[in-house]
């Protein structure tokens, strides 16, 4: 089909289908029927999709009125939505399955049932809370979140409080409570919802499935509608999602989903990829298109990521079926730098030696928000937060405060609205500069203010503003006015689709999901972090494999991996690195190319635990490092130690980071003890890893040497 548009101009498939790789173009081109892609991280899954919508709908296969697109994030829909519109079909559906589902319900409402809807219930914890109450159980914020975690899953995965029990032995003490406990507060709350008379995020979709059961008319109606679905990450759809959908089908198979099961990592609400690998089985004339082309990442990137996957061990027949044969990503971007790993004596050392790496990016030109530091659980965040902050880096922690309750940009659209009533249509001023004028009243210029602080932060939130009214007018043309501008924010305030603000971001894994950075930093990947302490199924510990998977697919060129062998300064040094790094890292045992290059042992012989000097039992990681005690006296001239403490004074000044970033006191002394001649020699010693071996290795025998001569 050879379109051509009214003005004469290039043809349907050079406007729509021109920048598409083989595959994509067939995604973009099956525009009937059932189609399941299988998109690999970083494949331009999205963009496949959204030319496959713009296609249908500019070449009349699909009413734009008649398509819903669904997704799982109000970000992701909000992305979608803004895609569709770069594209010139701005009026199809993109939406959350709850949203979709309760625009639905509110319209159905008054004739399927009556009267006015129930208020929508925020948050579960003050109900619970109150249904554990009544049943005169103690509970705390923990357990009470932990409850409210457990209720949606069973609600997701269509049990009641009545059949709860029977199909939840698997799921251990939720809260700390037994299953039985547990099923009783799940009644209680819903007897709670009814006295209140409220419903909660998980009924939205229950009560709309059980209208569109119950209600031919309603049904009819929805189908009638709705003829076209896309379905973005199909791989996490719960149960009841996919019971939804397929009441919204109604037995049709115009139906295309995407997804890919090595990004499972929400089981533990309900997602489970079985749907996604099932479809050629539920639809076995389905088309079925892989997308493997990788375009985000280097081929050092990629290579980790497939091997990753690829050094899984079975845990019997179909332990998990989200590892049904993996995609196998293909680069296709330029070769970039090798990933980094690095060992650090503990917690503090890690977020230090994160923040040098940080520094050393961004005087090389790498933009702060094109960094991001990701760990497994949240409560790591705070390590981060204050090593950036010591090294003047500014940073954003994902999920903390919204971009558009700031005061700022609370203010600046406000004022945008205001200048909306007073600027033509007709104004030929561009946007950007529009914007940048009317927001210069609240702080912003030109040039970033060369303080930090709360002042740094306001001009960073006013500048993503403007860099974002920049991209919309380039994207949408010049007919994209400031009223247009004013009505996106609105849209993306809602879907707190936040523009990118300068700062390096600090997120969770999870979090991180549908993200990508220039160069990402993967701390804490010891064993017990990662995967996680309470991973102890062959099924969670593969979850957590996959969740891996995603860190370092969120990558395109700078990736570290890093952990520390204790928790404090000092302390017991205990850590082992995560299993998962086995066979990856270059030091592994695993690894026999880094044996042949004569790389050093994955372990290091362990340090005495008694004096070298009079025997005494050693009491401090300090003391074992260089195996003596604090009461003889060292056994260095004085000149070389003063030697190399003056040349890691200059290292560090240099590279804008704390002193023992470089090396610790302890280690310096065990070097000046030591004295070693080569590479091997010091690299025995505690304390001298892999990397710093890599970085300060040659320069700390040559400070030895010249220090022999004084």
């Amino acid at each position: 089909m050879t379109t051509e548009n009214p003005d004469g101009n290039a043809s349907l498939e050079d406007r729509i289908l021109g920048g598409l790789d083989a595959e994509q173009r067939e995604v973009a081109t099956t525009l009937t029927g059932p189609l399941c892609v299988l998109a690999g991280a970083g494949t331009g899954k999205t963009r496949a999709i959204t030319h496959r919508i713009a296609y249908g709908v500019h070449s009349g296969v699909y009413s734009p009125q008649r398509l819903l697109a669904v997704t799982f994030t109000a970000r992701a829909a909000a992305e979608m939505r803004s895609r569709l519109r770069d594209l010139g079909v701005g009026n199809v559906q993109a939406r959350t399955f709850h949203a979709a589902a309760l625009r639905q319900l509110q319209f159905f409402w008054p004739q399927a049932v009556g009267g006015a809807l129930p208020n929508l219930l925020d948050h579960k914890a003050q109900m619970i809370a109150e249904a554990a109450r009544r049943l005169r159980l103690s509970t705390d914020r923990a357990s009470i979140r932990d409850l409210a975690s457990e209720i949606e899953w069973a609600k997701v995965s269509m049990l009641t409080p009545a059949n709860y029990l029977e199909n939840a032995q698997d799921r251990g003490a939720p809260g700390g409570f037994d299953l039985t406990a547990v099923a009783r507060v799940f009644q209680a709350y819903e007897d709670v919802k009814t006295d209140r008379n409220v419903i909660d995020f998980e009924d939205v979709l229950l009560i709309t499935v059980g209208i569109l059961q119950e209600d031919p008319k309603v049904a009819a109606t929805v189908r009638e509608q709705y003829r076209h679905f896309v379905v973005d990450e199909y791989q996490d759809v719960s149960p009841l999602q996919q019971r939804l959908l397929e009441l919204w089908l109604g037995g049709r198979n115009e139906l295309c989903v995407v997804g890919d099961a090595s990004q499972t990592i929400y089981s533990f609400t309900g997602a489970s990829p079985k749907h996604l690998l099932g479809f050629k089985a539920q639809y076995p004339d389905a088309n079925v298109v892989k997308l493997v082309r990788d375009y985000r990442s280097t081929p050092q990137v990629v290579k980790l990521a497939n091997d990753l996957l690829a050094s899984r061990r079975s845990g019997g027949p179909a332990a998990d079926a989200a590892w049904a044969a993996p995609l196998k990503l293909v680069a296709q971007r330029n070769p970039g730098p090798q990933p980094q790993f690095t060992e650090c004596t503990d917690d503090e050392a890690e977020a230090a030696t994160v923040a040098g790496k940080i520094r050393t990016l961004l005087d090389d030109g790498v933009p702060a928000s094109e960094i991001a530091v990701l760990f497994r659980t949240n409560g790591q965040s705070e390590a981060y937060e204050q090593a950036l902050a010591s090294a003047g880096i500014g940073y954003q922690l994902r999920g903390g405060e919204r971009f558009f309750a700031r005061k700022e940009v609370r203010d600046a659209i406000l004022q945008l609205r205001a200048a909306t009533r007073a600027v033509s249509e007709s104004e030929p001023q561009p946007l950007g500069q529009l914007v940048r004028d009317i927001v210069a009243s609240l702080g912003y210029t030109d040039t970033a203010p060369h303080s930090g602080g709360a002042l740094r932060e306001r001009w960073e939130s006013l500048a993503a503003l403007v860099a974002l009214a920049d991209e919309l007018a380039q994207n949408r043309g010049p007919q994209f006015g400031l009223a247009d501008f004013v009505n996106e924010l609105q849209e993306r305030s809602v879907a707190q689709h936040a523009p990118t603000v300068q700062g390096v971001t600090l997120a969770s894994l999870h979090a991180a999901k549908g993200l990508e950075w220039d160069a990402v930093f993967l701390v804490g990947m010891s064993e017990g972090l990662m995967p996680i302490s309470f991973a102890d199924t062959p099924a969670a510990v593969d979850e957590e494999r996959r969740l891996l998977y995603v860190g370092i697919t969120r990558a395109r060129e700078h990736l570290s991996l890093s952990w520390s062998t204790a928790r404090t300064p000092g302390g017991r040094a205990n850590r082992k690195p995560s299993r998962f790094l086995d066979g990856l890292r270059p030091d592994s045992v695993a690894s026999s190319a880094a044996r042949g290059r004569g790389a050093a042992p994955r372990r290091k012989a362990a340090a005495p635990a008694s004096c070298r000097v009079c025997g005494s039992m050693l009491a401090s990681g300090a003391e074992r490092k260089v195996g003596r005690c604090s009461q003889c006296p060292p056994s260095y001239e004085e000149q070389t130690f003063n030697a190399l403490r003056e040349w890691r004074k200059d290292v560090a000044q240099s590279a804008d980071v704390p002193a023992f970033v470089v090396f610790t006191d302890a280690t310096l002394t065990a070097i000046a003890e030591a004295r070693p001649s080569s590479l091997e020699e010091l690299a025995r010693l505690a304390g001298v890893g892999p990397s710093k071996l890599e970085r300060y290795g040659e320069a700390v025998l040559a400070v030895l040497t010249e220090s022999s001569t004084f």
